[in-house]
């Protein structure tokens, strides 16, 4: 599914008063254990805070006692088949933030989403997506979820997962470390006063790794992120700051770009630029981010060639100035 460029600027501008706003819809999956279950309505109870204080939609599925007839792998496949509808009173794109927070399953062929009732596997999530029009994001924070991201992985989409493999399939302890950078500006790293989806991530990780060390024990979650379409995922580590700094060796572009322009809690110099020119910078950003990666394959001279109006650009729209039209190539 391919997404219009007007479609993927809305991207990390999210919305204005006349457009609609996110949607958030989470998922809290079968707990297994109060224990379990404690830990995940604190992480979901986080999403919904931080949905709240980015004016965002929010849904949480899988807390609340469902009637006999219904499941929650119905009310999530319904609310998703809801949003595939256009809306005939809206004037923009609202971009959709999906999160799966619970444990996952793998037997070799097919990953899993467990929840109470039938569970959700990643071809059928697939298939839900596919009608969207929307920009999306797909969280999930469950143990075996790698194969999700070859599942998922779609042009205009972003897809995390809290390991790299359906074999790490171990309580996964990613959510929670994303779930509260959300709205900790700890995770920061650009310092632009919000939390992207990439910072999220990489503060996460990070939380990750440290409770990996400082127990002493063997990782079994190493999570992923795919925001360019290519089914691979890049791991946090590859990156230094909000830049992966490494590639596949295939020579696949890097992930990243792309989630660092979603913010589900916008700052307040965020909300006070029009739609129009946050769509052009985002859209700047992702020229310079290519033009960044092409480095290494052009002359000095020419390379500065063809940054330095990226950047001259950017700098203006910064100091408040209007877009311009995409320059003729």
């Amino acid at each position: 599914m391919m997404l219009s460029l007007s479609t993927l600027l809305l991207v990390g501008s999210l919305w204005t008063a006349s457009e609609p706003p996110p949607q958030v819809i989470v998922v809290v999956g079968a707990a297994g254990s109060a224990e379990f279950g404690d830990q995940f309505q604190t992480w979901a109870q986080r999403w919904k805070t931080a949905a709240d204080q980015g004016g965002a939609e929010c849904q949480v599925i899988g807390l609340s006692e469902q009637p006999p007839e219904t499941t929650d792998r119905q009310t999530l496949l319904e609310s998703l088949g809801r949003l595939a509808k256009p809306n005939p009173d809206s004037t923009g794109t609202s971009p959709l933030w999906l999160v799966l927070i619970g444990h996952g399953t793998f037997d070799g062929k097919t990953a899993r989403f467990n929840l109470r009732g039938p569970d959700l596997s990643a071809a059928e999530l697939a298939a839900a997506l596919q009608p969207l029009s929307v920009p999306v994001a797909v969280i999930n924070c469950t143990s075996a979820s790698g194969p999700f991201v070859n599942s998922l992985s779609a042009p205009g989409r972003v897809v995390i997962t809290a390991t790299r493999s359906g074999s790490e399939y171990n309580f996964a302890r990613f959510g929670d470390g994303f779930s509260a950078a959300l709205i900790d500006l700890a995770a920061d790293l650009d310092k632009d006063e919000q939390v992207s989806l990439l910072e999220a991530f990489l503060a996460a990780a990070a939380k990750v790794r440290e409770f990996y060390a400082d127990a002493g024990r063997l990782a079994t979650e190493h999570p992923l992120l795919d925001d360019n379409g290519d089914r691979l995922g890049t791991p946090a580590d590859w990156f230094e700051g909000v830049v992966a700094v490494k590639s596949a060796k295939s020579g696949a572009r890097p992930d990243g770009p792309f989630a660092s322009q979603w913010t589900l809690v916008r700052s307040a110099i965020e909300q006070e630029l029009s739609s129009e020119i946050r769509g052009r910078r985002d859209q700047l950003e992702q020229q310079l981010a290519r033009l960044r990666q092409q480095k290494g394959k052009l002359a000095e001279d020419d390379y500065l060639d063809l940054i330095e109006p990226v950047l001259l650009e950017l700098s203006r729209l910064g100091q408040g100035g209007e877009p311009q039209p995409p320059a003729a190539r």
